[in-house]
């Protein structure tokens, strides 16, 4: 029976030593080199929805690659969620309405404002629980202020 060693590389470890790119540029690189051993042997359009293929494939990574892949996959979800937060509030900022900004996140108007205040809610939350990296009173307000009202 073969052990599988424990992770020792999780998310919360590496969301603190990789910034966005580097985290996004080490999951292609780990995703490339186990997309070798998938993609050459499971080439055939008839293939496509055998999930069980898969498994008889094998992989070009170790366990601990494979892991690091899965953690740096989840590490990427999350930065990437947080620089949405940053990208509306440029937008915004920018001269951007809500339908816009809506259209470039492929959601209504109306979904986008309110999944941005409730960020901003949860940042509130977060302060108030002692989190000094959540947003202080003043840029909360700001930030309030230029999401505006909710869009009809």
């Amino acid at each position: 029976m073969t052990t599988v060693p424990e992770v020792a590389t999780t998310p919360e470890v590496l969301e603190s030593e990789f910034s966005l790119v580097t985290a996004v540029t080490r999951l292609d690189f780990l995703s490339r080199r186990d997309n070798v051993a998938v993609d050459g042997a499971n080439d055939r359009a008839d293939d496509d929805d055998d999930w069980a293929s898969f498994k008889a494939l094998g992989t070009s990574l170790a366990v601990d690659e494979a892991l690091e892949l899965l953690a740096l996959g989840e590490v990427v979800a999350r930065k990437a969620h947080a620089h949405r937060q940053l990208g509306i509030r440029a937008a915004l900022r920018g001269g951007a309405d809500w339908q816009q900004i809506g259209r470039a996140l492929g959601v209504p108007p109306r979904a986008a404002w309110e999944a941005h205040v409730s960020w901003l809610d949860g940042q509130a939350a977060a302060r108030q629980g002692g989190d000094t990296d959540a947003l202080d009173t003043d840029a909360l307000a700001a930030a309030r202020r230029l999401a505006g009202r909710r869009p009809a």
